[in-house]
């Protein structure tokens, strides 16, 4: 019988009794970082889960391709050997702008690694996916999911319906269901599960756009990953506004660099900017020797919504969980969110395990029900700064004060980095470390 489930009568019972194959206690829905950790945190857990993908691995996802020492710790956790060919380590940002080249080594935390990493998602998600599956977890690829299976009497998930797909993504046979009384949607930004549950984005929190290509080029093994904080888009007045956003080089270490650049809606330019003429643009100005040109161009310029600040809302409701891009877990100060889909991955895999251990319906979906509380408690404080500093930078008199005054204190930098990676230790750490903790726990959760 099943752990996570009532018993409301004996038809109930006999229909857990009797559980097809394709049933399991939990299903997640995508195998992205998000999918993949909570699949494999919940196997470890000894809990039944079954995890589905549309595309089949490998295969691509628009990012930046960088991960800072906040997730590269939770590879260690996991057990990832970062160590391992493939894995490009860094020492941290440089930051380019106001005419200014400024080196920032990640800081010396206990809490955190003093490195970061760089491997492209193509790799990424199937190292994470078959890590998942080498730990319990059941995972099937090729399989698009186009709706919930819904309890008409209690308005409660009970699985989900989803079709078998070919390489081409088109469907190869009839609609399967598959059972479990509880799912978790890692399903992505537009988080059609989600919205089919009635749970839908904020238009209060939030967005930025994303946008990249590889380029063949000697600096792609870089010791540093390189933001440029300059971004400019001509105005309707004729003039040049400097964009609420930063353009990254990364090197993958393959030969080629992950070259792009992430903007916010809070700008005025948002909606009327050509993301991909101001790529081209912004590469234009690098030196002529890094090679970032369309003749060593590799691959479509792609790009991607960034969902912000948990801008989708509740995280759980109803036996759904939403970890990752679904429940918009990207940091707004800096457009990271895989190791915030990580780190929520966790977390409601922990949810999930304690709930399993009540007795009772109504005891294990109060602790399910925590788990939203959970989220805000670590990260609900500092989303809100998040939220008033994307708000600040829209202006882009305030990102050209920011840019020209802020970059030649070293101090002010080193606590800017802290702040926008989030990186501090929580207990024993510095002047910095203790001002930026205080400001994330007396500001009120977003």
């Amino acid at each position: 019988m099943n752990a996570f489930t009532s018993n409301h009568d004996d038809r109930e019972v006999a229909d857990r009794m009797s559980r097809a194959a394709s049933d399991a206690d939990v299903i997640v829905v995508g195998a992205g970082p998000a999918g993949s950790t909570t699949a494999y945190y919940l196997a470890r857990a000894g809990i039944d889960v079954l995890l589905l993908e549309k595309a089949a691995f490998p295969r691509d996802k628009v990012c930046g391709d960088g991960l800072t020492p906040r997730a590269v710790r939770q590879l260690v956790r996991m057990g990832i050997d970062t160590s391992a060919p493939g894995w490009i380590r860094n020492k941290g940002l440089r930051i380019v702008g106001g005419g200014m080249r400024l080196h920032m080594p990640w800081p010396d935390l206990a809490s955190y690694p003093d490195y970061g990493l760089v491997r492209t998602r193509t790799d990424f998600d199937e190292i994470l996916a078959r890590h998942a599956q080498k730990s319990g977890a059941r995972l099937q690829e090729q399989t698009a999911v186009t709706g919930p299976v819904v309890d008409e009497r209690t308005g409660r998930i009970g699985g989900v319906r989803a079709r078998p797909l070919d390489d081409d993504l088109r469907p190869t046979g009839p609609e399967v269901t598959y059972r479990a009384p509880l799912v978790v949607a890692a399903d992505g930004t537009s988080s059609r599960l989600s919205t089919a549950m009635g749970i839908h984005r904020r238009g209060d929190r939030p967005m930025g756009v994303a946008v990249r290509t590889y380029y063949t080029t000697p600096r792609h093994d870089d010791d540093w990953m390189e933001s440029w904080l300059e971004l400019w888009e001509e105005n309707e007045r004729g003039e040049l506004d400097l964009l609420p956003g930063y353009g990254w080089i990364f090197g993958t270490g393959d030969g080629t660099s992950n070259v792009g650049l992430g903007v916010l809606d809070t700008s005025t330019a948002f909606g009327r900017v050509d993301y991909k003429r101001l790529l081209r643009r912004w590469v234009a100005q690098t030196p002529e020797e890094w090679g970032f040109t369309e003749e060593n161009r590799v691959g479509e310029i792609r790009s991607a919504a960034l969902p912000m600040a948990f801008n989708r809302q509740p995280h759980y409701a109803r036996g759904l969980l939403l970890v990752g891009d679904s429940g918009g877990m990207v940091n707004p100060f800096n457009g990271e969110g895989i190791d915030y889909a990580m780190e929520a991955a966790n977390l409601a895999a922990t949810v999930v395990a304690d709930a399993r251990g009540r007795t009772t319906g109504a005891a294990r979906e109060r602790v399910l029900q925590q788990y939203p509380a959970v989220l805000k408690q670590e990260h609900g404080g500092y989303y809100t700064l998040g939220r008033v500093f994307v708000k600040l930078i829209g202006d882009p008199r305030i990102m050209k004060l920011c840019t020209r005054h802020g970059l030649p204190h070293p101090t002010l930098m080193r606590f800017t980095l802290k702040l926008l990676a989030n990186l501090t230790d929580r207990r024993g750490g510095d002047a910095m470390d203790r001002l930026i903790n205080a400001m994330t726990r007396l500001t009120p959760a977003a």
